[in-house]
Order: C-alpha cells, then structure tokens, then sequence
C-alpha cells in the first residue's frame, strides 16, 4: 500500500499513523526482517528501514549503536534492498530512510528504480534538502517514489513552504532541535510546527517524530499530527534485550503500546 494510501485509510478511520523505524540488518539481516514483520503485525502502519550509515549525524546514540552493529556484522545497500522487499511482501507499507553519501554512491536513478522494485513506497532523505535535491527529485518521480524531506522548529516560513512543496506521501517534522531518541514529555514546539506545515499545504500528511516513546505520548502527538514516527524506543527493545526472542517479544508489546496510543490520540 502506498504512504498516501495507508495515510487515507488511517484518516478515514478517524486516527493517526503509526510509523516505525529499524535499522537493516541489526542484528543481523534475519532478525531485522523478523523485527519488522514484528512491528507490522503488531500495529505499525508503515515500516522505516534505516539504511545503516557510520556518519548519521542526525541520529541518537540508540540509533547509532544499532547501526553500527549492523555495519559491523557487514550489512550493505543490496542488503537494506532485500530486506524491504521481504517486508513489503508481507503486505506491509515500506518506506527507507537514508542518508544521501549512499545513495550517490550506487547511483541515483539505479538506486530509485531498485528502491521501487523492492516494494518501498517511499524514502526520508534526512541530510537533503529540496534545493539541492534535483537528481532525486527527477528519479523519484520517475519510479514512483514518495520524497519526503525534513522541517523542524528553527525552519523559516520561506524554507518551509518549498520543502513541503517538494514532498509527497508527507512531510517529516522534527518536533525537536538536535538529535533522535526518546524523551520523556514531548515537545511543546511540535504542535506549533505542524500548524505552519498545515498553513503551508492542508491536504499533506505531517508526521512528527524525535521524541516518542510511550503509547500516552504518542496519543498526545496523535492529537494534532496525521503520523508519529518512533524510532530509538522500538530499537531499544531489542537492542537492550538479553536474548533476540525476549527483544522480539517486548518490540510487539511496544509497538502495540503505541498503536493503542495512536488510535486513541484523536479527538472526535
């Protein structure tokens, strides 16, 4: 199912989209796959496979020691590629967050058409940005591929309105300055945020993320965001678990916490 798909059934159903974040390959190409079927059987809505990268300069110490297990155990593009379609063949909504040094790497319009034939619907590309964005732009379109890119609170009207410009599926935004990971109350600069990004374009869908860790919290960004995005809790499961089936058991009970929390965030 497409981004715009699944974030039409959720509003139709009167409630926000879960989306969850894993790392390809952590631990191992296996086990990320079973993780993310996981997620998805247990609510998440739609799936962000992280390519694992060694300079993620926006991501958490979470994130990154995730990652860096991956990278470690020789995880590679093609692999974060077999992983996406093994997900998407669940039925589930994919979507690849990544940072761009890989991608130029494999080739822009190689690295779209075999994104789109893995299943992935979508790809969050935190480190650029629409203005420097052509080559992506052109390849995205032409394989069908939604680009979502990032706002946070320091954006300027100006920035803001061209980055949602060049969005499709819907528009990242950062509900805090600095780096991901879990905090404990969530941002009071979010809501503000996703006024401006309604102000600027009403029919996007605006998925806030950088904070979330409970179901109570992500019923509270449910309230004003059409998605929330948890990252660094979901991770955290499996990555501070002493044994892979009790990090797979506690990553379902999460993630049905927080589709819980997302179901009931809206009000009526």
């Amino acid at each position: 199912m497409s981004i715009a798909a699944t974030f039409g059934k959720a509003k139709a159903e009167g409630r926000s989209v879960l989306v969850g974040c894993m790392p390809a390959g952590f631990p191992t190409v296996d086990d990320s796959i079973t993780s993310m079927v996981a997620m998805a059987e247990a609510g998440c809505d739609v799936i962000e496979v992280e390519l694992p990268y060694s300079d993620p300069v926006m991501d958490g110490p979470v994130i990154q020691k995730a990652s860096d297990i991956a990278l470690a155990a020789g995880v590679r593009t093609r692999d974060t590629l077999k992983i996406i379609e093994a997900v998407s063949a669940t039925g589930a909504t994919v979507v690849l967050m990544t940072y761009w040094n890989p991608i130029e790497k494999y080739g822009v319009d190689a690295f779209a058409r075999d994104l789109a034939s893995a299943g992935a619907t979508g790809m969050i590309t935190p480190d650029l940005i629409p203005d420097e964005a052509g080559e992506w732009i052109a390849a995205a379109d032409k394989y069908a591929i939604d680009k979502t890119f990032l706002v946070s609170p320091s954006s300027t009207d100006e920035r803001l309105a061209m980055t949602v410009a060049n969005c499709r599926g819907f528009v990242y935004a950062t509900a805090l300055m600095g780096v991901t990971g879990a905090r404990t109350s969530v941002s009071s600069q979010a809501p503000e945020l996703v006024a401006r990004i309604r102000a600027a374009d009403p029919d996007l869908p605006v998925g806030v993320g950088l904070g979330v860790g409970t179901g109570a919290q992500a019923a509270e960004v449910a309230a004003f965001a059409d998605g929330v995005i948890v990252g660094s809790a979901l991770i955290r499961c499996v990555l501070e678990a002493p044994d892979l089936a009790t990090g797979h058991q506690r990553l379902r009970a999460l993630s049905a916490e927080l589709a819980e929390g997302v179901r009931a965030g809206k009000p009526a």
